[in-house]
């Protein structure tokens, strides 16, 4: 079992940054890979990012690449986003995520939003 708990979601306007955490415990090999969800109003929710924690090799969506950054604390274990020159269309609920592979997330955090106004 693997537990996820977000923070740092909250209101910024177009062109700010806000730093999204995800603190992870439980089944190690459960969480090799880490990722980040967003979900808007009334869409599907999306793939924003991977980090392998072995590796530490990162992936994106190419609608963050350049803006947001997937890191990790072991000491802590935690998985931060970082999120730069943010813009309306980032506005979503956003999920921490976890899985022994980064195309198969089985543990969900409860998500934090995050608004974006222009």
């Amino acid at each position: 079992q693997v537990q996820l708990l977000e923070s740092g979601g909250g209101s910024v306007q177009a062109g700010g940054s806000l730093r999204l955490s995800c603190a992870a415990s439980g089944d190690t090999f459960s969480r090799q890979c880490m990722g980040w969800f967003r979900q808007a109003p009334g869409a599907e929710r999306k793939w924003v990012g991977g980090l392998e924690t072995n590796s530490g090799i990162t992936y994106y969506t190419d609608s963050v690449k350049g803006r947001f950054t997937i890191s990790q604390d072991n000491a802590k274990n935690t998985v931060s986003l970082q999120m730069n020159n943010l813009k309306p269309e980032d506005t979503a609920m956003y999920y921490c995520a976890a899985g022994s592979l980064c195309n198969s997330y089985n543990y969900w955090g409860q998500g934090t939003q995050v608004t974006v106004s222009s």
